[in-house]
């Protein structure tokens, strides 16, 4: 990235009322959306569906043109010990989530997108410019092309801010990818009436309000490079002077050595990935142990974080406003943690190292803490008897980031989590278990400047990062 364009960003991060439309007038067209969208969602069965059904011979939902996505079953061994098996939706193809960006009267704009989807818990959420499967702009649905389709097809055209391909939720997704990009237009050109320009402080504004910003603008925004670029000591001083109200993130940020937190977390994962034999097979839904499957959807005997549920579902403004198709269902609401501490002036988080069932590589960074709503902390593990301690109010922590937001609504029906930042005192982790790391601000952004190193939930827990 042009190293202009990291002071653009800090004083678009810094511009929390905007320059284009005010925060309020944002607000504002959301409620109104939210007011005149038809919107309805109900359960159904697989029956009241001519698209999808259910292939009773092989164990597997999947509609007609055998497009857009299928649940199959995964079962999952580790050094040939059995570890879990559950549903996954298999869509190895690769979408777009992608955002404009144009300087608009000297301040960064990002233009995004009210869209609604199936599973969103309040309908209308501020998404990324084009939110698209593969399955969309082939057009695979028979619909029309996602809007300014042909701006990312041609990106080559424009300067990239950010251009990465990322993974998406790997405890219900199969090696799930999408491509996180940002491009910066120069040219005027039309906007359509769900669109919006809004500065980065703007958004991050927006993200403080429960469910009103979507999970694929939070990790394109994640992926804003602040260290590819040689930045001069004048230049620093600028930045600095622009992150004065939060100096120990510009620390972080602009004055560490990125090896220093980022080498034995590479080292980590690459032994891991090296050493351990993780074997993954696909089997039919009916071979799930404890799973029931039937006309309605795929529940689990025992309890588990989700379930598959078939949905009806009617939606005006959208290219096909009506259609049947399966989500997943949680069974309640996550928590994502990050810790944070403040030493000698500069700012570090506390990650751990992931493997999760879905994933592209078999490991990648995750938050300090990944609960799922049905799984309980490990009480011999001093990080989650520090969050035990935190949410009984027993340690003095200082809460950075609290807002409960929404996962993905094109697969996954009202499942929200609990998003926290918490700071926490320098020593109050004298000693960490194995696979949990500090890192640098800077090599955390590193990491995400490559794919398949840091998950989706540790992407989105960064975005909400607020500059004072």
């Amino acid at each position: 990235m042009k190293k202009e364009r990291v002071i653009d960003i800090i004083r678009s991060w810094k511009n929390t009322e905007g320059n284009v439309h005010t925060t309020e007038e944002l607000l504002q067209w959301i409620k109104e959306l939210n007011e005149t969208t038809h919107v309805s969602v109900e359960r159904a069965s697989v029956y009241d569906s001519d698209f999808w059904f259910y292939d009773d011979y092989n164990g597997e939902i999947l509609n007609r043109k055998r497009s857009f996505f299928s649940v199959k079953g995964m079962r999952l061994f580790v050094n040939d010990h059995f570890v879990k098996e559950q549903p996954m939706i298999f869509q190895p193809e690769i979408g777009y989530l992608g955002i404009i960006v144009r300087k608009i009267d000297g301040v960064l704009n990002f233009l995004m997108q009210a869209k609604v989807e199936p599973g969103n818990v309040n309908c209308v959420q501020i998404s990324p410019t084009i939110q698209a499967t593969k399955s969309n702009f082939t057009r695979a649905h028979g619909g029309k092309l996602p809007a300014y389709f042909e701006m990312f097809e041609h990106s080559e055209r424009y300067e990239i801010l950010y251009d990465q391909v990322q993974s998406e939720q790997a405890s219900r997704f199969l090696k799930k990818r999408n491509r996180n990009i940002m491009i910066v237009v120069d040219d005027e050109f039309e906007i359509l009436p769900n669109f919006r320009w809004m500065t980065l402080g703007q958004i991050k504004e927006l993200m403080k309000v429960d469910n009103l910003v979507n999970m694929d603008a939070r990790t394109v925004l994640s992926g804003i490079s602040f260290v590819t670029g040689q930045i001069s000591d004048p230049e620093k001083e600028e930045i600095a002077s622009e992150m004065s109200a939060n100096l120990p993130l510009y620390h972080s940020a602009f004055e560490t050595d990125i090896s220093e937190t980022l080498q034995p977390v590479l080292h980590y994962l690459n032994d891991y990935k090296m050493f351990q034999e993780v074997h993954k097979t696909d089997i039919p839904l009916f071979e799930l142990i404890d799973w029931t499957v039937d006309e309605y959807g795929v529940r689990c005997e025992k309890g588990y974080p989700f379930e598959v549920a078939y949905f009806d579902i009617e939606i005006s403004g959208r290219e096909v406003r009506h259609w049947t198709q399966p989500l997943f269902v949680a069974s309640g609401q996550a928590v994502f943690v990050l810790y944070a501490k403040e030493e000698n002036g500069n700012l570090q988080f506390l990650v751990r190292a992931c493997p999760e069932i879905g994933s592209f590589d078999k490991i990648e960074c995750g938050p300090t803490l990944q609960l799922e709503a049905t799984e309980h902390p490990d009480l011999r593990n001093p990080v989650e008897l520090l969050y035990e301690r935190i949410s009984a109010k027993k340690e003095s922590v200082e809460t950075l980031v609290d807002v409960v937001l929404s996962e993905e609504g094109g697969r996954f029906y009202h499942e929200q989590n609990r998003n926290m930042i918490i700071k926490i005192a320098p020593d109050a982790l004298p000693t960490l278990p194995e696979g949990y790391f500090w890192m640098d601000y800077s090599a955390l952004n590193f990491l995400i400047q490559s794919n398949n190193y840091a998950n989706i939930q540790l992407r989105n827990l960064l975005s909400l990062l607020p500059l004072s």
